[in-house]
């Protein structure tokens, strides 16, 4: 701290001197008698030059700038003290805005900060290679003991000894009951027991102990207590299933610490894009598309009793159930009437589909045929129910006779048209309807929807729906 507040003191010097093009005692006259900046006292510059010092050491602190080197690597230390520097040179061109100092040179701030993260990042890197230096050479080490002798002790002792400059000497294993090895320990390696655990590391001199071999919730508090009595740190290094967390970054969720094993690809930029076209495709088709929704409409109003809009409940991504809108289609108590057409069902497994329902009204046939029903359905895609390309949101009777497999489906967003729709939507198959969902989730791309667009366009005008 004190070498951050000399540090800002003479990069303030050196920015000052440069700017007024003056010598060093003309400099410290003026500064002293008051007009080195006219209008402003030693004091009000003084103060200032102490806030950004006293900024610069709490940022720094509040970021464990003055923890021990091994703690973090070069790179994160460097971003961090970058990140201090102009946290607190933030700080401090605030406060010259609220004191409506503007006679103060802008330019002496933006160099004194400049000099001052250049400074302060290569003190921090010709400090770290010193240590280094002294590490190498046993000197300012810390003495640690490896309680346990299984693969995740050997695989700890490998690597402090392989990376001299994290700052550790081994002095031994401390064998633990259950803890075998099947690695070679020689007698010399394994120090003591659990028992005299505290007496080999008053002999040692011993700075830390890692725990490595699980037990008893009860050994650990014990042992942790006594490393408190006796001063000295203790880690808990995880086995996680012989190794299968080694490696692996520390990551808090909340307070609590944990250890990633595996974490899928999301194609964040991918999905992003899609976003970005199933809104903007939305908004056109609504558009475009207002005469045809307005005239079909009241077609739907004339035709039947009965509302112009038709909702059902359908289960969208990840089993979450929403309401999708179509033009109704079908008379007034379809619903009803459900069992007595069940008998014409020419689908396979769960699907539902007749050709020829007699349930359907004359408009209704007409908009099937070319698929204007679903139009309502742009809405969907702009609350984000929906996509414009995806599986066809099922029914919340056709999931739950849905095999383990099926419910991939449910993994990505619902769609108004997608693979199947395109390519093979008179198939009966409920088994082709499954693969061809899973194969576009397995191969999904910005560039398959647009095909699978594109396709649709044709399809709605060769009147292919039913």
């Amino acid at each position: 701290m004190i070498a951050d507040g000399v540090t800002v003191l003479a990069a303030a010097v050196v920015a000052t001197l440069y700017e007024f093009q003056t010598g060093p005692l003309a400099g410290a006259r003026g500064f002293w008698h008051g007009t080195l900046i006219h209008g402003r006292s030693m004091g009000i510059l003084l103060a200032l030059l102490c806030g950004f010092t006293v900024a610069l050491i709490i940022t720094s602190r509040r970021m464990h700038l003055y923890t021990p080197t091994r703690v973090a690597s070069f790179l994160d230390e460097q971003r961090l003290s970058v990140q201090a520097c102009l946290t607190s040179g933030l700080l401090l061109t605030g406060t010259l805005y609220l004191v409506h100092a503007q006679d103060i040179p802008r330019s002496i701030v933006l160099i004194t900060v400049a000099l001052v993260t250049i400074a302060l990042s290569l003190r921090r890197l010709f400090y770290r290679m010193l240590i280094y230096r002294r590490f190498d050479r046993g000197v300012g080490t810390r003495n640690v003991l490896i309680l346990g002798t299984g693969p995740e002790a050997h695989a700890l002792r490998h690597h402090l000894e392989s990376i001299r400059h994290l700052g550790y000497t081994f002095k031994g294993f401390i064998d633990f009951p259950g803890s075998s090895s099947r690695f070679t320990t020689t007698s010399g390696d394994v120090v003591g027991t659990l028992d005299t655990l505290f007496q080999h590391a008053r002999k040692q001199f011993v700075d830390e102990i890692f725990f490595t071999t699980p037990c008893e919730r009860g050994i650990v508090q014990s042992v942790l207590d006594q490393a408190r009595l006796h001063g000295v740190d203790l880690r808990v290094v995880p086995d996680m299933y012989d190794g299968l967390a080694w490696n692996s970054p520390i990551e808090y969720i909340g307070q609590f610490p944990t250890i990633p094993l595996h974490c899928g690809h999301v194609p964040e930029m991918g999905l992003l894009l899609k976003r970005v076209v199933d809104i903007f495709f939305s908004i056109l088709a609504l558009i475009v598309l207002a005469p045809v929704l307005a005239a079909v409409a009241i077609a739907v109003k004339l035709d039947s009793h009965g509302p112009i809009l038709y909702s059902s409940e359908r289960i969208g991504k990840k089993g979450r159930v929403f309401h999708c809108t179509k033009f109704r289609t079908m008379v007034r108590d379809a619903e009803e009437r459900r069992a007595d057409v069940m008998h014409m069902n020419e689908r396979d497994g769960v699907l539902f589909k007749i050709s020829n329902d007699p349930r359907v009204t004359n408009v209704g046939r007409f908009l099937r045929k070319y698929s204007l029903d679903e139009l309502p359905q742009f809405f969907n895609v702009l609350k984000g129910d929906m996509s414009i390309v995806g599986p066809r949101p099922p029914l919340a009777s056709e999931v739950q006779e849905y095999k383990l497999g099926h419910l991939r489906r449910l993994d990505v967003t619902p769609g108004i048209t997608g693979l199947w729709q395109v390519q093979a939507r008179q198939d009966p198959s409920f088994d082709s309807y499954i693969s061809l969902d899973v194969s576009y989730i397995d191969n999904w791309s910005i560039w398959l929807d647009l095909k699978i667009i594109v396709r649709t366009i044709l399809v709605v005008f060769a009147g292919t729906g039913s």
